[in-house]
Formats: structure tokens, sequence, C-alpha cells
């Protein structure tokens, strides 16, 4: 028996297995049939009754400025989001994972701040500042969970360029007695650059607040990922080169300006032979111990709760190391000197300074919003919550603007920061707040723990962290096989970021890649369509072999815009495309039209002498007949379009070239007999050709047309009652008779 319940459903899964097989069959072959009228605009917009009411620019503003009280408190928890999801925070849910999170992240943030800090050529000390205040700001006013904020390699080295072209070496140079020779002033030097790094960061983050404020958020979208990673790696070998100096031990001169990273890397070249031995000995050390390190993080990663801070480990053993060994003293090993204990008192940016950092603190904003969106919408995208891009302006801005004022350098976001607090278990902004905390303790007791710590060993912290950037040039071979414009962008960002520094090679580089969307919009895609046989579809006749050309009809499609860069353009294909040389057929009709009016001139004059009609005008009209001149007749060329359907669907706006372009066309070629439809117009489209001037008495919306197919039915449709009424007259002139039905 039981064999037979099983066979009995063994059948029964079978049989509707089929029958879900059949209906999926069906589903798939399932046809459609819609009968209407043909439609063009006109009859759309009546049909769907367009409303014609547009609220003015009064009405916008007034309904902008309007205040109630749900409005008032969503504005306010927009602008601090604190207030929105703190008073909702789980901390059986989240507490023990930002926890974690924000002492591993702390954790990071002392050797990175401390090491970016040099990229910026100012104290150490203050990376850990730029580590704290912003962090804390940015928790009360960012809205993206994960991502953290703080010092970051690529801003650091685009600040160090601001301070060292401000206060250079050279303008601190003073006469040592004892050693008869000029020296740094290095602690003049150094409150010099906290001036210019504290003020170039005010800047970028007022830039940043007014860019949130007007709504900008949207600016990040022309920096595209091929333009932000070959960016990002342009400026990581400026981040390598800048710290040569620190690993070999020497002192090149500064170079700022155009191709300056060349003239580094000669004046290193140069100074190798006056390597400091026990300094390059550490940096190699220092490089190989962090690699091995955090191979074997890697490997234990699967195993260990939370990740060893190797960079942390790394600068402890190097402090210890060097405290006992001297090695200052004996091998003339730079090291980080003194740390000062507890924060510093806010002091007012110079204003002196604004005129000369301007045009840098605003490369320093979009970068740094750039970086923070990016990998803010990664996450968010991952995790199911939104990222207000307008909103993440403010907050980097307010980070920026008061970390200004207590001489932080400008921060974004690290991704090697940020994937460690979401891989420890960071669930809100809460790690964030956290990881301030831990740089806090630090800053307060026991920062002055790493007096005896080896600049070289930051350098080496620095080198080992861009090892991700590195990996990015492996995007060539990618982009190439998949889009080779895109790769183009790639490497013409990453050349022009080496030859121009970051802040000029960010602006080239969004320039570069304006011209590709130019360029692109200007070589645009021309096709004539054909018909798809019984159906309302209608594909390109190069691309496919089953679409006929509709006879009479010329549907032509361009897979851009037109606009005042491409309008011309797409005239000319369009000639070229239906084999009419409209120009010439123009030329040849308006001589001929000369001719005869100077023909019956001619003729009337002689017709008021001798009271007769001069017959010779024959021979012109013969003369007429021999000229390419298209005429509609009974039985028309096939090879000879009769109608020309414009397929607009591409276009997603017109300007006043566009529109005089189609204007033009359905003028020239309805001279010659030819009617021009549109097809497919936007909505947007269609309210640029009202306002552009294209309709008139004789040009209405009845010559555009819903669908290319509803286009094709109408030329169809015309040309059939225009043959009509051809054959009705010659029929009527051989003197047929016609009985009304």
């Amino acid at each position: 028996m039981p064999s037979s319940y099983l066979d009995t459903a063994i059948w029964m899964l079978y049989r509707s297995k089929g029958a879900l097989v059949l209906a999926m069959a069906e589903r798939r072959r399932v046809g459609y049939s819609v009968h209407r009228e043909i439609l063009d605009e006109g009859a759309v917009d009546e049909m769907a009754q367009k409303s014609d009411s547009k609220t003015s620019l009064c009405e916008k503003v007034k309904t902008s400025m309007s205040c109630s009280g749900p409005r008032l408190k969503n504005c306010l928890l927009g602008s601090v989001p604190v207030m929105s999801w703190l008073p909702r925070y789980s901390i059986r849910e989240n507490a023990l994972g930002d926890l974690i999170s924000g002492i591993s992240v702390g954790i990071m943030q002392l050797p990175q701040g401390m090491a970016y800090a040099l990229l910026a050529s100012v104290p150490p000390v203050f990376g850990l500042y730029s580590s704290f205040y912003p962090v804390l700001i940015y928790f009360i006013f960012g809205t993206s969970k994960h991502i953290s904020v703080g010092t970051y390699a690529v801003m650091s080295v685009m600040i160090g360029g601001v301070t060292e072209r401000l206060a250079p070496d050279s303008n601190y140079l003073i006469w040592d007695n004892m050693t008869n020779s000029s020296i740094v002033n290095i602690s003049l030097r150094d409150a010099e650059r906290i001036r210019v790094a504290a003020a170039v960061t005010f800047m970028s983050g007022l830039f940043q607040i007014l860019l949130g404020l007007v709504q900008f958020g949207f600016v990040v979208t022309y920096l595209s990922e091929p333009l932000v990673r070959g960016y990002t790696t342009g400026a990581a070998i400026h981040v390598i080169v800048s710290q040569l100096k620190y690993t070999f031990g020497i002192s090149p001169e500064r170079y700022s300006g155009p191709f300056s990273l060349l003239y580094t890397v000669l004046e290193i070249c140069y100074l190798i032979p006056e390597t400091n031995i026990g300094t390059l000995v550490v940096s190699i050390v220092a490089i190989l111990g962090l690699i091995l390190a955090k191979e074997l993080n890697t490997y234990l990663s699967k195993k260990l709760p939370v990740p060893i801070p190797v960079e942390l480990v790394g600068i402890v053993i190097a402090t210890v190391i060097s405290w006992q060994v001297n090695l200052q003293e004996k091998y003339g090993v730079d090291v980080v000197g003194v740390i000062p204990s507890g924060l510093q008192p806010p002091v007012l940016p110079a204003a002196s300074l604004f005129g000369q950092v301007i045009g840098d603190a605003f490369a320093l904003s979009v970068v740094g919003y750039g970086i923070a969106i990016s990998l803010g919408r990664i996450f968010a995208l991952k995790y199911g919550y939104k990222v207000d891009s307008n909103q993440e302006l403010i907050a980097l801005g307010l980070s920026n603007t008061i970390g200004g004022f207590f001489q932080c350098f400008a921060i974004s976001c690290s991704m090697s920061r940020t994937m460690v607090q979401e891989s420890t278990g960071g669930k809100t902004q809460v790690a964030g707040a956290l990881s301030a905390i831990v740089i806090l303790f630090i800053t307060l007791w026991i920062g002055t723990l790493f007096e005896d710590l080896p600049k070289a060993v930051l350098a080496a912290i620095i080198f080992v962290n861009l090892h991700g950037m590195m990996k990015q040039f492996m995007d060539i071979p990618a982009l190439w096989r998949s889009n080779k414009v895109d790769m183009l962008i790639w490497v013409v960002t990453f050349i022009l970021t080496l030859l121009f520094n970051p802040d000029l090679g960010l602006a080239a580089a969004i320039g570069f890649a304006m011209l590709t969307v130019i360029f692109r919009t200007q070589l645009p895609k021309y096709s004539i369509l054909g018909q798809i046989p019984s159906t309302d579809i209608y594909r390109p006749l190069e691309d496919y072999n089953q679409v006929e050309q509709v006879p009479g009809i010329l549907i032509f499609r361009s897979s851009a815009t037109i606009y005042f860069a491409n309008a011309e353009m797409y005239q000319e294909a369009l000639g070229e495309k239906s084999g009419i040389d409209i120009t010439k057929i123009l030329s040849a009709k308006k001589k001929l039209e000369a001719k005869r009016k100077r023909h019956e001139k001619k003729n009337a004059k002689k017709a008021a002498k001798k009271g007769t009609v001069d017959m010779e005008g024959e021979p012109e009209r013969k003369e007429q007949n021999g000229i390419a001149i298209i005429e509609m007749d009974a039985e028309p060329d096939p090879s000879v379009p009769r109608a020309i359907v414009l397929d607009l669907s591409p276009v997603n706006f017109l300007d006043t070239v566009g529109v005089k372009a189609l204007r033009t066309i359905q003028r020239d070629y309805g001279v010659v007999g030819i009617q021009v439809v549109l097809a497919g117009c936007q909505t947007g489209v269609v309210d640029n050709l009202q306002t552009g001037g294209f309709f008139n008495d004789k040009v209405t919306k009845s010559c555009l047309f819903y669908t290319v197919h509803d286009a094709v039915l109408h030329c169809q449709s015309a040309r059939t009652h225009r043959q009509n009424e051809v054959m009705y007259k010659c029929a009527r002139d051989r003197g047929d008779t016609f009985v009304n039905a």
C-alpha cells in the first residue's frame, strides 16, 4: 500500500510540473491586441486631459518658505539626524557591536592620524585632533551608519601641498653659530603651517555647507567611478613620493605647481647617496613586519572576533626599541618629537590666508565629499537605508568648519577604517563617537609616550595602507573589456593627477570627462528603422536580418539628443541616410524659379509689344523636368521616400538650435513634396518645441505622433488619400463618369 501511495504522489507531482511548464509556455506565447485610432500629440493631450497649470516661481518660493508644525519637525530632524535615530537606539541589538567596533577603529585612528599628519606637513598630534573633533560633529549631523570619517591619505597630501607652498622651509632659515650654517626654525615653520592647514580646512567646510544648503549634493554625479578611482590612484603616487624622504632619511627640496612630482622624484634620486642607513633599515624592517602581520591578520580573520591592531602593535614596538636603543642620538633617525598632552583651545582661522587657499579649499571640498558619499552609498545599499547627499555635504562641512577652529586639517572617510568598523560589528554612528572617545583618551594621557616613535615607521604604515589603492591598476584591463571610454577616463585622470598635482589634476580630469560626454553626443549612432513583420516594433535595419523597410517611408533615429553641438550633423546624417541631397535640390529649384520669373517677365514685355503670347516656355519646362525635383505622382518611385518619420524617443531635450534644425528639415523636405512627421516625443520635448516656435498656423501638433507605428500608419493613410485624389483628377480629365454609390 505505501508503495502505491508513493507512486501516486510522484505521478501527481510530475503532472503538476507539466501543467506548470505548459502554463509558463502559454504565458510566453500570449499575445495582445489593441484597437484604437491613430494618435497624434493633440489627440493624446485631449484624451489624457493635459493640465496647463504650471506653478510660478513666486508660488514655489512661497511654498518652500511656508512653515507648519510637522514641516518644522521634519526639517529639524533632517538637519540634526541624531535626534531622530538616537532615541530609538537599541542597546541590546547594537551596543556590543558598536563598542567593539569603536575601540577597534579608535586604535587604528592613532597611527593613521599621526602618519597622515606627516602628509599634511603638520606635527603628528594634529592628526589626533583631526581624528577627534570632526568625528564627533559627524556623529551628530551625518546620515551614514557605517563610514569612518577622519584623516585620509589623499586629503592629507592635498593639505600638505598647500602648507608647504605657503610656508616653505626657505622662509624660516636662521643662522646657527655653532655649525656656521643655516638651519630651519621648525617651531615657527610648524606654527605657520598649522595656520594654513586650519584656514584651508575652514574654507573647504564653508564650501561644503554652502553646496549642501543650495541642494548641490548631485554635484558628485560628475565624479564617475572611473574618474574617482583613477584620481585616488594618482594621488596615492603623490603620497608615496612625499613619504620617501622619511624612508631614506633625506631632505629634498619642496616643489609646487605642475610637474612638481617629476622634479621631486629627480631630486630624491639625486639625494639617494646621502641616505641615512639607520633610517632605511628601520623603514625596511617596519614595512616587512607590517606586511607579514597583515597577511597573518587576513589568514586568522575567520578565527578571530576582532582583527589584530597591526599598526598599533607596530608603533608600540618601534617606540620601545627607539627609546631603548636611542636611535635618534646614535643613528640620526628622525623621530616624532614633543607631543603636547591635552587639547588645544579654539582659534579663529587666519582670514588673511583665505584668498590664497580658496581654490585648494574648493578642490578639497569636492574630493572629500565625493569619496565619503561614494563609500556611504555602497554601505547604505548593502544594509537597506538611505544616505542624504545634501545632509552629508552639511555634515562634512560642519566637521571641517568647526575642526578649523580647533586647528584640524580636512577630513573625509577611510576605506580601511570603514571596512574594520563594519566587519567588527559596527551598526550605527555610535561606533564613530566611541572611536573619538578612544582618541581623546590617547591624546590626554598616552600621546606623550610616542615621542620617540621614528617617522620612518609612520611612513611605512602609509605605504602598507596604500596597497588597496595600488590594486586599482587592475581596473584598466577590466575597463578595456567593458567600456573603453571609461578606461580612457581612468588613464587620463591618473596621468593628469600625476602631472598637475591633485588639485589641478581633479579640475582637468572633470573637464576631460565632460568632453567625453560631449563627444559622445556629437558622434551618435544614426539608424534607419524597419518594421518587424506583423508587429508595431521597429528596429535598425543594419542590426537585424528580419526587419523590413516600410515602402515609401523613411524612419530615421539618432541615439543622442539634438542640441547646438550636433544639430547640423543630424541634418547631414538624415541626408546621407535618405540619399536625398536636399541642399542641391533646393538650390536647383531656386535657380529654375528665378529663370521662370525672368522668362515670364520677358514674355510679358513681348506680349505688351506684340499683343501675343510667346510660346518659348516649353523648352524651359523640359529643362525643369530634367532636374531631380521630387514630384508626387500616382505611381511613385519606390527608392524615393514620400514621407520621413523622425523617431525622437531618445531625445530628452531640445535647445533653440535643435528646434530650428527640426523646423528646417520639415520645411525643406516639404518644399520638394516629402512629408516629415515626428514620433515618440517626450512631454519635455513637446514643451521645447512649443516654446521654441516650432508650431504655427500651418504646423500643428498633428505632425507629432505618440509612437513610430502611429506615424507610419498616418503616412500610409495620407499617401493613399493623395494617390486617390491624383487618380480621380486624371480620370476626370479623361472624361470618365463617376456614379455615387
